[in-house]
């Protein structure tokens, strides 16, 4: 008889390999993609649509989704292995790279802030002067400084000597606002789509101060963000998740039905809520080429480095190379 060690060392490698051939994929299965996302970002409404109406396997992926809380969450995800993709800003990219990392970026949405007003009060951002308003993002957000170089071009002064702003958490922000505590809100583009619905005044979009900065085209401000390494050895699985995204959109873009399953996951209490988030997501999406979203972007970081400073852009004054990804390269 067999000793009890080497049956039992027999046993265990039997069940490995039973294991391991129940755990394989089948011959021809779709590759997987691991998508890390905000629990509660206006992404997940796309992911709902490609999800609900299998966009993914349509396109030949399986989509797998990760929900975080924060966008340095996502960010450690990607780090670790544990996603494939995510969704963050080019700034983050490029320093990234800068750093040695091989991410780049797919834009997703140029929707950007805006400067919101109680209706009936300030009638101009020079009016500003000397109240307090809410700024989402922090003091290094690309749209307060974006719209901090623009009122040092058109009216001579710098908004963070002018005014007394409020860096804070969007939803605490948006809460003040509604309770009088602050004058105007600098806030991201679905809060402002919500206090737009409440009747109250649009001062400034930030992305229509954008010409007069000297940036072309309409500025991407968050995308899909994954390794360039990644997408050239799972190139298929990247196409197949780009397509299955580029579809949603097109239900989003076309069908006011869409919406209306969309509205519980959007929080849309009303309808002008729900039309104002539907309107302002359609707005928002990019159109035009990956060197035409370089171009934009490439200057708009000139700007916003030269206003943040080390703690935006560290030592990079310029963009780094591949940030924006080119499938042609």
């Amino acid at each position: 008889m067999a000793p009890r060690r080497s049956r039992g060392r027999a046993l265990t490698a039997a069940i490995f390999v039973l294991l391991s051939v129940f755990a394989a994929p089948a011959a021809g299965a779709a590759p997987t993609v691991r998508l890390a996302i905000l629990q509660f970002g206006t992404v997940a409404w796309e992911v709902d649509v490609i999800l609900r109406r299998a966009l993914d396997a349509a396109h030949g992926v399986t989509l797998d989704v990760r929900r975080v809380a924060t966008k340095s969450a996502a960010a450690i995800a990607l780090n670790a292995g544990e996603a494939d993709v995510i969704v963050t800003d080019w700034m983050w990219v490029s320093r990234q790279r800068d750093a040695g990392f091989d991410y780049t970026f797919v834009p997703y949405s140029v929707a950007a802030g805006s400067l919101m007003v109680h209706d009936g009060g300030v009638e101009s951002v020079a009016g500003l002067e000397g109240r307090t308003i809410g700024v989402a993002g922090g003091p290094v957000d690309k749209s307060w400084l974006l719209l901090r170089a623009w009122a040092i071009e058109r009216l001579g002064r710098d908004l963070d000597g002018a005014v007394r702003a409020v860096h804070g958490a969007p939803p605490l922000l948006q809460e003040k606002f509604l309770q009088g505590e602050f004058d105007g809100v600098l806030n991201f583009w679905n809060y402002a789509a919500r206090l737009r619905a409440l009747g109250m005044r649009e001062l400034v979009r930030v992305q229509d101060i954008l010409p007069a900065l000297g940036v072309p085209g309409r500025l991407p401000l968050i995308g899909y963000v994954f390794g360039e390494e990644w997408a050239h050895a799972n190139r298929p699985a990247l196409d197949g998740f780009l397509a299955a995204s580029a579809a949603a959109r097109r239900i989003m873009r076309e069908s006011d039905d869409e919406w209306e399953l969309l509205r519980p996951l959007a929080r849309a209490g009303d309808d002008a809520t729900l039309a104002a988030l539907r309107d302002g997501y359609r707005d928002g999406l990019p159109t035009g080429s990956p060197a035409e979203h370089e171009a934009s972007i490439r200057e708009a970081y000139a700007i916003v480095a030269r206003l943040g400073g080390r703690d935006l852009v560290g030592s990079a004054v310029e963009l780094a190379p591949g940030t924006v990804w080119r499938p042609e390269r």
